[in-house]
């Protein structure tokens, strides 16, 4: 019998994640050589840039394993079939596939689950180097070590909701908390990243003690629950319990089931009572998704109204005119890419899209609701100012107010 968790190839595994951990490194290390940073704020800054882009590109790829039903590809962790990699495991997956053809194991979905879980080392490995380095240079200013530590945290947490996924067959739960946990992790890099930016004082003093980024909270609070919301339709697989637009199965309300739809603790398909979970129940889930569509969406269009004609007490001008205009792009392309699911039939590309836009909604929010540092904090010394005087900054909320 097939153990569901086999350490055996785990060090492999961790090591080829480090392997190609290393590239994007390399690349940074190029780029920030030639573009002369100096300083490890500098540094911390675009190292976790980096980190914050691949994040994205997981995120992605792994709604794409997903999608392709490749999550059970390889129906042990973290190797397949106790090998390093599918090539290893050829007679294995050739004797399952024969099996059952187009059952959960192919070869085809093994390289798929298998290249997410290379991608998905690859960043615990940088985020695990970025921890190390900060806590090395914790004395040469940049963000505190915790931010990092707190990272490194969400990053195994993420590992073990994935090994989770395996071992218990794709539970709706499990893979919607993963999901979430994954919008989690970009919102925590991006904070980061923002934080490590320049700062401008007065328009950021200012946009410290506004209602309006308060109400930004709020509306970001209200997206997590709608992504939420559709990460429970698409690990339920709920996407084509409604196939039309507005109406439902050629009705405004058709039939549901809401205490199966919405009963956690139960397996992929199941109803939690040894029976199946129903049209009925699928038809619930979809709904409710559609329904906090419109809420959010309406509230994130009015976020973006607003953003666009906030004016600070102190200056001049709409210093937050072109995240507005960014934030309502964004709103317009997940209602396309929702809308596509539904009238298209869940075109590949389109769920893709979908999962892309919520995690950039989420990236956008953190980064117009998180205060950056002082100025000149992530730049080489010879850039700074001197004119300037120095910002102070508390929890990140930076006060005109000289040292």
């Amino acid at each position: 019998m097939l153990a569901l968790v086999n350490l055996t190839p785990a060090l492999d595994v961790a090591l080829l994640g480090a392997a190609l951990a290393v590239l994007p490194a390399s690349w940074v290390a190029w780029r920030g050589r030639r573009q002369g940073l100096r300083g490890w704020p500098a540094w911390q800054r675009v190292l976790t840039v980096a980190t914050l882009f691949l994040t994205l590109d997981l995120v992605v790829f792994g709604a794409f394993t997903r999608l392709t039903d490749s999550g059970l590809g390889c129906p042990d962790w973290p190797g397949c079939y106790g090998e390093l990699s599918p090539l290893q495991a050829h007679g294995h997956i050739s004797a399952a596939q024969a099996l059952v053809p187009d059952g959960p194991v192919t070869h085809s979905k093994a390289w798929i689950e298998m290249a997410h879980r290379y991608l998905a080392t690859a960043v615990g490995a940088l985020i695990t180097a970025l921890m190390l380095l900060a806590w090395r240079m914790r004395r040469a200013g940049g963000l505190s070590p915790w931010w990092a530590t707190a990272t490194f945290v969400w990053v195994c947490a993420q590992g073990a909701f994935g090994a989770l996924t395996v071992t218990l067959k794709l539970q709706p739960i499990v893979v919607t908390g993963h999901l979430l946990g994954a919008v989690l992790g970009v919102g925590l890099l991006m904070a980061q990243v923002r934080v490590l930016s320049p700062a401008q004082p007065l328009r950021d003093a200012a946009w410290a003690l506004s209602g309006l980024r308060r109400l930004g909270w709020a509306t970001l609070g209200l997206l997590v629950l709608q992504i939420a919301s559709g990460a429970w339709v698409s690990t339920n697989y709920a996407v084509l319990a409604c196939a039309e637009f507005p109406m439902c199965q050629g009705q405004w309300w058709p039939d549901t089931d809401f205490s199966a739809a919405f009963r956690l603790m139960r397996p992929l398909g199941g109803d939690g009572e040894s029976g199946y979970l129903t049209l009925a129940g699928l038809t619930a889930i979809h709904l409710v998704h559609r329904c906090l569509a419109m809420g959010v969406a309406l509230a994130l269009a009015f976020y973006a109204w607003r953003l666009h004609g906030w004016k600070p007490s102190t200056g001049r001008g709409r210093p937050w005119q072109t995240e507005g205009r960014v934030l309502a792009g964004l709103l317009l392309w997940q209602l396309a890419s929702g809308l596509s699911n539904v009238v298209l039939g869940w075109p590949l590309a389109a769920a893709l899209a979908h999962t892309l836009g919520a995690a950039l909604l989420v990236a956008w929010l953190v980064r117009l609701l998180v205060l950056p540092r002082a100025p000149g904090a992530v730049h080489a010394p010879q850039c700074a100012d001197p004119q300037r005087p120095h910002q102070g900054h508390h929890g990140g909320a930076v006060h005109p107010t000289a040292s």
